[in-house]
């Protein structure tokens, strides 16, 4: 799609939360993806040309999605894919010359009259996603950031939780390392006890079972603790309990299917 302007706009486009999560083979694996993106932003989707994505294959597959709601205005052949750069791993690297150009070229439709969208593996673009990179060059360039509501899970288990929701941090990943990760759930632990915040984190479904014991075993008998799995997905499911509760109550977590943890400490 062409913008009315001289330059396009970057649409930030939500994405479904059921990656890997169902047999894409199978008919009747992948659900409507109007159960859970809002009309107004699947027409957005229909009518783009030109994507920024964290992968492309999957890209591809949400816009045959679309393409099953609303007839693309651009076959899905010539669908313009580009990919973002990986960030740095701990994401603490400054942005180098590197960076700003990578991020001029993604744009370089939009500064061009056509309208961008991005994308996330993570439901909403630039919520715990490296594409707040490129909203972030898309400010600077003048360029026209436009978000469309659609799922986030970060937010969803957070309001599933019934933990603090008006102070609360997503701090990322925890160590690999046992002793490391020991320790950062301690120091978070006493975060959130002293500015009453809740900290949430996220995991790579396969090691799902690894860092609930490893909170379950670190944290204090008395802090809240919550899962949140597979959110928006059939089956999905939050539960909440203090930690002397969970270490008393076994807890099965599947290992292909996203997780949300969160901890709120007394």
């Amino acid at each position: 799609m062409t913008s009315q302007s001289a330059q396009g706009r970057l649409i930030l486009i939500p994405n479904t939360l059921d990656l890997g999560c169902v047999d894409a083979t199978d008919p009747g694996g992948l659900p409507d993806v109007r159960d859970v993106i809002p009309m107004a932003a699947i027409r957005e989707a229909a009518a783009l040309r030109h994507w920024v994505a964290e992968n492309a294959k999957t890209t591809r597959a949400f816009i045959k999605r679309v393409g099953e709601v609303l007839p693309l205005q651009t076959p899905l052949q010539e669908q313009d894919i580009q990919t973002l750069p990986r960030p740095a791993k701990g994401g603490t690297s400054k942005p180098s010359p590197d960076d700003a150009k990578a991020m001029a070229a993604l744009l370089a439709p939009a500064l061009a009259g056509h309208d961008v969208g991005l994308i996330s593996e993570a439901g909403l673009p630039g919520v715990a996603d490296p594409g707040a990179a490129v909203v972030l060059a898309a400010h600077r360039a003048g360029i026209e950031v436009v978000p469309l509501s659609g799922p986030s899970s970060l937010v969803l288990a957070l309001a599933a939780s019934g933990l603090h929701g008006q102070s609360f941090a997503f701090v990322g990943y925890l160590p690999v390392d046992a002793t490391q990760r020991a320790q950062r759930i301690k120091e978070l632990e006493q975060t959130s006890r002293k500015a009453h915040q809740t900290q949430l984190i996220i995991e790579t479904p396969y090691r799902n079972a690894a860092i609930w014991q490893a909170l379950v075993q670190h944290l204090q008998p008395g802090t809240l603790l919550s899962v949140s799995c597979g959110l928006t997905l059939q089956g999905g499911w939050s539960r909440t309990g203090t930690v002397a509760r969970w270490r008393q109550e076994a807890l099965s977590l599947p290992d292909n299917i996203p997780a949300v943890f969160s901890w709120l400490a007394a």
